[in-house]
């Protein structure tokens, strides 16, 4: 057993060199009684070597988990990274991701690189990513956190954790827990552009405008009629991809915002949120 003593600052050198991980570098310095070359031979035996290796590799695969706090308040959305689905599927690295939110949620990041530095189990979760890099053997990465907070908050976890959506609404009452997760299924399955028209940005409207004047054109119409048939279909757009003009999937009799004022008057969706794994 090694006598000598391992600096903090001696295991980040090494990290820093090799990508391995904290732990790994700890232990690799401790069996090569400090020597740094020794303590590089013993981490490419052990395989230990993957993170700088491994940085120009895509990942693609991984996981999104949704979560709200306990008063549904505040919901969080984080996208964790792999390189395959064999890994995504992998019982602990799903825990490891579900730590990440849950993580979020407790702490309340104002970005993504202040969710990094946040603290699990006194380490912080970029370290941790490059221990589990060094674990797994894949590049592991979080790409994506984003975060909804409103009077009523419904996460929805879409697909075998392949796409995740928060909800805000405006009310929190009696049947708003059910209703905002239907309008999250009509969010995974519709990919709204926007809640309503005006949530939908100006360059958006005007290439669909520019579109549908071509189109109109092409079908020889007159330029007098050109404007109030664009018109026409803009309206059309809308009605197709802002949330509340959508009809309700489950009963398209109504659309979303009927269908929420019905369950509470005045009920509507404030804002939402839809992550697509590697999108």
């Amino acid at each position: 057993m090694s006598t000598v003593q391992i600096s903090a600052a001696d295991v980040n050198k090494l990290r820093q060199q090799t990508g391995a991980g904290m732990m790994d570098c700890k232990k690799a310095l401790t069996e090569s009684n400090g020597d740094f070359e020794a303590a590089v031979d013993y981490l490419r035996k052990k395989g230990a070597k993957v993170a700088a290796s491994r940085q120009d590799r895509d990942s693609n695969e991984g996981v999104v988990i949704a979560k709200t706090t306990a008063d549904g308040k505040k919901g969080v959305v984080v996208e964790v990274n792999c390189e395959t689905d064999f890994v995504a599927k992998n019982a602990d690295f799903i825990a490891f991701a579900d730590a990440i939110a849950a993580k979020a949620i407790e702490t309340n990041p104002a970005s993504l690189e202040d969710l990094l530095a946040q603290e699990l189990n006194g380490t912080k979760i970029s370290d941790l990513i490059l221990d589990q890099t060094g674990k797994i053997g894949e590049k592991i990465g979080v790409s994506k956190y984003e975060v909804i907070e409103a009077e009523k908050v419904v996460a929805y976890i879409h697909g075998n954790y392949r796409l995740g959506v928060l909800v805000g609404l405006s009310q929190d009452a009696a049947g708003v827990d059910e209703a905002g997760k239907d309008v999250a299924m009509q969010i995974a399955a519709m990919s709204p552009v926007g809640v309503d028209k005006d949530d939908v940005d100006s360059r958006v409207i005007e290439r669909e405008l520019e579109i549908a004047k071509e189109q109109i054109r092409a079908e020889g119409k007159p330029e007098e009629m050109v404007e109030k048939i664009a018109a026409g279909k803009l309206n059309k757009f809308y009605k197709e991809q802002t949330l509340l003009n959508q009809e309700f999937v489950k009963d398209s009799s109504k659309d979303i915002r009927a269908f929420l004022n019905g369950v509470s008057n005045g009920l509507t969706v404030k804002s939402f949120k839809r992550v697509v794994l590697g999108a």
